[in-house]
């Protein structure tokens, strides 16, 4: 049932396209616009998106008539853009507006937005939910602890810090889309 191979890949798989060390700039951004940030909010509220998105994101795709390797195929290819943008420094989806207060910009869409949702999708064609599960609970612990240390991780890490970890999984994340566009192309 539970696999460690499994979970590890699913929640680096995650972590990269949350992405959320390369968007402390962003947040210390919105923490200087709208205050302090509520880290235990914003985790849970990503949280629940996420693992609702889990357990009824199939039912919906069904819904849809969209079945799940085609979800994984067309997942494989956002996922893949983002890495592109991670690497290139180029930004192919826009950001919302971060005014609108601490849960929207940060729980939704930054933490789990589209991205985010589209890859647990994908992730389900290759990985079991339990480990699907551990793996967005294992991030979202890293999320709380991130967004209570913010001002603590960009000392440590500096401008090139911040820099080298957003590239670096940006090539993780090119790697696992193409994996899961190869292991999915050839069902449909």
């Amino acid at each position: 049932m539970f696999s460690i191979d499994q979970i590890i890949t699913v929640g680096f798989t995650l972590f990269a396209v949350i992405d959320i060390l390369g968007s402390i700039p962003i947040l210390l951004s919105l923490k200087e616009k709208i205050g302090e940030i509520n880290a235990a909010k914003a985790t849970l509220a990503s949280g629940v998106l996420m693992v609702v998105f889990l357990l009824v994101g199939e039912a919906f795709l069904k819904l849809m008539s969209v079945d799940l390797q085609s979800f994984a195929v067309a997942g494989s290819i956002v996922i893949f853009i983002i890495g592109l943008e991670m690497i290139l420094g180029i930004e192919f989806f826009k950001s919302e507006d971060t005014k609108t207060g601490s849960l929207v910009p940060i729980a939704f869409p930054l933490i789990a937005g589209s991205g985010t949702l589209t890859t647990i999708m994908s992730l389900k064609a290759n990985f079991g939910d339990y480990n699907i599960l551990a793996g967005i609970l294992v991030n979202l612990i890293i999320i709380f602890v991130v967004l209570r240390s913010l001002s603590w991780i960009e000392r440590i890490l500096g401008k090139a810090g911040l820099m080298v970890v957003r590239k670096f999984f940006g090539v993780i994340l090119l790697a696992i889309a193409v994996r899961i566009f190869k292991s999915n192309i050839g069902t449909l």
